[in-house]
């Protein structure tokens, strides 16, 4: 099978928001307790933090993590997690029935998260609270002082304020699962009251507004207009979520579903733009696409089991163990994004450690890379720069959700800083090889350097004693040729091709 793929020095989407590769830690099963913090464990710092999660995390180099959800933020009193640990108190969680200790919250959070190299994108509870809550919340962490807000977090140990710049006006309100479910009008109103008191404290906050949680709620897409018409002008992002399962287990179903995500990309970009015109406004918002992942491994079992346990703490739940099959759809789910860098500016993989993640703990043990862990690493580390618009000539096949899904997927990026080009693809098709013939209109190749993410296997999985079963390698089906480059792509494979100019 046959491909030609054009990439042209004047043709681009638009310069890459390095946020596109955030990350998401939520107060869910394993994630904080056992995840990142586990007071007593070998790799755990003065602070309780495991040093060996903390060293993947800065590997990943995700830009931006969102806390502390989710669900769990519907329902969440930020005070609780303030003051001595010994006087916090236990709260039972409402979102996924457990109790929390509260042993982690804002100043621990925050800590971490200096450690980590990553800025904090907080999210403030307008489910079961609403507006003075948030107020009260800003202030404490970003006021510098002299106020009961700022001078309580100085007391508590911090007396320089965080400067948290980015924050989330809830989550999910859209959803009758969420604590305090609002209609669209009801929350746009909340939200903009919200909005201004924010921007009261801080002109400069960057602040989201919740969409739709998927594209099949029955509220979607008239959700995104109702709730940006009440607050357009006090926001500059809205939250789409999407999450992609593969219960069929049908392949090439399953690798279609980029193919929806890029609809429903392009669909809120029209509802922000008819907006945007309904109110003459100059103001641009855009898109944070603040969850997403696959989902599907464990999800109903563990539904099964939340009905029936006693308010655990920091269970086992939702822990997928991700397979190679997986790392060709965050690969596709990833290339989307880069596609669409002109209206999204933030994505949260969710989650990042033992919670649907690409990092797994064992407590009192090893961390390891799950199989999804290496394209988020290709994509965060090569894929900043400008966004090319490459033309793509290559056969596809129908599915339930687009009439033409290309067996190549692939997305490029230009760095002009270091003088290179990235191409991140995927072979969807798993029966043959794709030879890719790649013009470089305008560009000079020196030099190609090919990596490849490939097993037998779709279903090979990363464990604790197999932790490099589905890893990268270096890659042979890249060279320099004519005005380009001829790449071939194995059936069902990943690949990054560096191109040096």
């Amino acid at each position: 099978m046959k491909a030609r793929v054009t990439a042209h020095s004047a043709f681009t989407v638009a310069d890459i928001d390095k946020r596109i590769y955030g990350s998401f830690l939520e107060h869910l099963g394993r994630a904080v307790y056992t995840g990142i913090y586990e007071p007593g464990h070998p790799t755990a710092d003065a602070s309780g933090m495991r040093g060996d999660v903390l060293e993947l995390v800065r590997e990943l180099d995700t830009p931006v993590c969102r806390y502390p959800g989710g669900n769990f933020v519907s329902a969440y009193n930020w005070e609780d997690g303030i003051g001595p640990k010994d006087q916090r108190p236990k709260r039972l969680d409402l979102a996924w029935r457990t109790t929390e200790s509260n042993q982690v919250g804002i100043h621990e959070f925050a800590d971490w998260a200096e450690k980590a190299g990553t800025e904090m994108m907080l999210a403030v509870n307008l489910g079961s609270r609403g507006l003075d809550e948030a107020r009260a919340f800003v202030e404490y962490v970003n006021h510098k002082g002299g106020t009961y807000w700022s001078d309580l977090r100085a007391k508590n140990g911090r007396k320089d304020p965080w400067n948290c710049r980015l924050w989330c006006l809830g989550n999910e309100m859209d959803g009758p699962w969420q604590v305090g479910h609002k209609s669209a009008a009801e929350y746009g109103h909340l939200a903009n009251e919200t909005a201004k008191a924010l921007r009261g404290l801080d002109p400069t906050l960057e602040l989201v507004v919740c969409g739709s949680s998927h594209s099949g709620m029955p509220t979607y897409p008239q959700w995104e207009a109702t709730v940006l018409e009440e607050t357009y002008d006090q926001v500059d992002h809205i939250s789409l979520h999407m999450y992609f399962e593969n219960y069929e287990k049908n392949t090439r179903e399953f690798l279609a579903l980029p193919e929806k995500l890029d609809t429903y990309i392009g669909t809120v970009a029209g509802v922000i733009d008819y907006v945007k015109a309904k109110k003459r406004s100059k103001r641009k918002v855009t898109i944070s696409f603040d969850e997403w992942n696959v989902w599907y491994h464990e999800r109903k079992a563990d539904a099964e089991r939340m009905r029936d346990w006693d308010w655990p703490e920091a269970p086992v739940l939702l822990e997928d163990i991700y397979n190679f099959e997986d790392v060709l759809q965050v690969g596709c789910i990833l290339n989307t994004f880069i596609r669409r860098a002109d209206v999204v500016k933030i994505a949260c993989i969710a989650q990042l450690v033992n919670v649907i993640a690409p990092i797994m703990t064992e407590p009192g043990g090893a961390a390891w890379r799950q199989t999804i862990y290496w394209p988020f690493l290709f994509a965060s580390k090569h894929g900043r720069g400008t966004a090319m618009q490459l033309a793509v000539e290559v056969p596809g096949y129908t599915a339930d959700h687009a009439a033409h899904v290309p067996w190549l997927d692939i997305a490029g990026v230009r760095d002009d800083d270091a003088g290179t080009l990235t191409f991140f693809a995927v072979n969807r098709n798993g029966d043959e090889p794709l030879e890719v013939d790649l013009a470089l209109d305008g560009f000079a190749a020196r030099t190609v350097e090919h990596t490849l993410i490939r097993h037998d296997d779709l279903e090979a999985r990363n464990t604790k004693d197999n932790p490099d079963n589905v890893a990268p390698v270096k890659g042979d089906g890249a060279a320099i040729g004519g005005k380009g480059l001829q790449l071939v792509l194995p059936p069902h494979s990943y690949s990054m091709i560096r191109v040096g100019l």
